[in-house]
């Protein structure tokens, strides 16, 4: 079984005056979490704070208890996604009922690791990444416009990434009852890097080149610092979050020979 390492990192850019990304980690139950807020002013913020707060608390607090350590995962999928909707009628109860937050939501990426498997959920257009042998995979689906375009043949992912619309998510909490979120179970092997991101990484930065950063051989630390670092380097539009999770294993051969392009990336954008 392996055992993990975490360690998370949000940053309010170089454009916007306050951060509504929000992220946690709670070690004892093995969960990560990570939300980017949006709405009116400071909104997102009250949004994001409140998933993490109130996913974070009860899925933390069941996730510890002594009669639930062996749940199977199918258990573990109910429970995040029970949190998760108590969440959502929180959020948008407080949307109706104060007019400061009217049209407020948030994203959610959730990962709970558990022995050798991870369940992850998520809603919206954050998203996790898994490193495995050096090569990187996007493990979420973007709940957005631009995705069901390329689902239905209208974009290619070229012609999306050069679109104005982007951010035009069609899943989030706080915004409608129900909010379906998407839940997944993968298999964790030693060695692995999962990262969880906000769009504030991924929109300013190609997959190669986070597949590099994420193959750096650094604590954990040090790869969140360079990750946001570099996204602030390449114009800092929006907050910037990051949560990695490190399985327990040696970092292959091949990760420790490509380590030295990022850092001479990042030397170019300084």
């Amino acid at each position: 079984m392996p055992s993990y390492e975490f360690h998370a990192l949000t940053d309010t850019g170089r454009v916007r005056t306050n951060n509504e990304d929000a992220v946690a980690i709670h070690e004892a139950a093995g969960l990560v979490l990570l939300a980017d807020g949006m709405g009116g002013y400071n909104a997102g913020e009250v949004a994001a704070a409140m998933a993490i707060d109130q996913v974070g608390a009860e899925l933390a607090r069941w996730l510890e208890a002594p009669e639930t350590q062996g749940a199977s995962s199918a258990e573990v999928c109910e429970r995040l996604d029970a949190c998760v909707e108590q969440a959502n009628h929180a959020i948008l109860g407080a949307s109706l009922s104060n007019s400061q937050y009217e049209g407020m939501g948030t994203t959610l990426v959730a990962g709970v690791f558990r022995g050798s498997q991870l369940v992850l959920g998520h809603i919206g257009d954050s998203r996790c990444y898994r490193l495995r042998a050096g090569s990187l995979e996007q493990l979420t689906r973007d709940h957005s416009w631009l995705q069901e375009q390329i689902d239905a043949g209208q974009l290619t992912p070229e012609q999306a990434a050069r679109t104005g619309m982007r951010n035009l998510v069609t899943r989030a909490l706080g915004v409608e009852p129900v909010a379906p979120l998407e839940v997944n179970e993968f298999a964790v092997e030693p060695g692995d890097l999962y990262l969880l991101c906000s769009d504030g990484l991924t929109d300013l930065m190609p997959d190669d080149e986070l597949a590099q950063l994420a193959r750096q051989p650094l604590p954990l630390a040090e790869k969140a610092r360079r990750m946001v670092a570099l996204a602030n380097a390449l114009g800092g539009r929006d907050n910037i979050s990051v949560v990695l999770a490190q399985a327990s294993g040696p970092v292959p051969a091949a990760d420790m020979r490509r380590g030295g392009i990022v850092a001479r990336l990042l030397r170019g954008h300084s």
